[in-house]
Parts: structure tokens; C-alpha cells; sequence
């Protein structure tokens, strides 16, 4: 039975990873890491999911630190704590959907617009930076 974070959002769906399970990793998140994702789920993506009325679907939830380096992740990925969430909704572009999250959501840390997906992340009310990185410039100008 799914574990419910908030009423769109499952646990399962951030613990969710194919290279986890080719590699036969263990990515369940520890106690302090469900309470992020929870948090992530309560204050970015779920207010993100009512305001556009569609599925946000996890492409990258919460990586324990084996996985994240298998991957290549960042040192510090936010995702090992589970204070990020790399998302795509089906008939949205990056810039649209980083739009509705800042249309939505009451702040956030991190969005960072990838080629074909948002990362996104939340720390707390009182230390989000509030950033927008787009990285799609970046590969742009190659």
C-alpha cells in the first residue's frame, strides 16, 4: 500500500529509481529525509499540482549517497536529503512549468530548468534562496 505524503505525492514515487534497482542499491529514505520530502511535497509540489490541475511526475526523488555518486550527482545534492525533486508535467515545457511553481508555491530554494526536466528544492521558509537557474542557455550556447 502506497505511504501517502500529501494527497498526490507518495513516498514511493521519490524513492523510485531504475539505476537503483539495476545496481541493487538500497535508496530508502532515512527518517530525517522523508520528513524533507514531506515538507517539499506540502509546500512546492502539491500547491504546484492544484494550481495546474495536472500529474507532476518524479523523475528524481530522494538518492541515498551511493546512488547519488553513481549517477554522477552533485557532492552535496540536495536530493540525498531529500530537500529536491527533479519534475516534468506531459504538455508543459521547463519554462512553463518553473512558471507555475513560482506561480504557485509560497518560495522555494532552487529551480533549476534543465533540457527536459525542473529541478527543484526546499530547505525552509527562512533559508531558500529563491534561485533560477536555467540551464537550458547553457547548452544553448554549445
Amino acid at each position: 500500500m502506497a505511504q501517502y505524503l500529501t494527497p498526490h505525492f507518495t513516498l514511493e514515487e521519490f524513492q523510485r529509481s531504475k539505476t537503483a534497482r539495476i545496481l541493487q542499491v538500497d535508496n530508502i529514505a532515512p527518517l530525517d529525509a522523508v520528513i524533507n520530502i514531506r515538507t517539499l511535497c506540502e509546500s512546492v509540489l502539491e500547491p504546484l499540482r492544484e494550481h495546474i490541475g495536472k500529474p507532476v511526475m518524479i523523475t528524481s526523488g530522494y538518492r541515498c549517497p551511493e546512488l547519488n555518486k553513481a549517477i554522477g550527482g552533485a557532492e552535496k545534492s540536495q536530493h540525498m536529503k531529500g530537500q529536491a525533486a527533479d519534475i516534468v508535467v506531459k504538455g508543459m515545457t521547463v519554462q512553463e512549468l518553473a512558471e507555475a511553481i513560482m506561480a504557485s508555491a509560497p518560495g522555494f530554494d532552487q529551480l533549476i530548468l534543465e533540457p527536459s526536466w525542473v529541478h527543484v528544492s526546499w530547505r525552509s521558509a527562512d533559508k531558500n534562496r529563491n534561485q533560477v537557474l536555467d540551464l537550458q542557455k547553457k547548452w544553448e550556447k554549445k
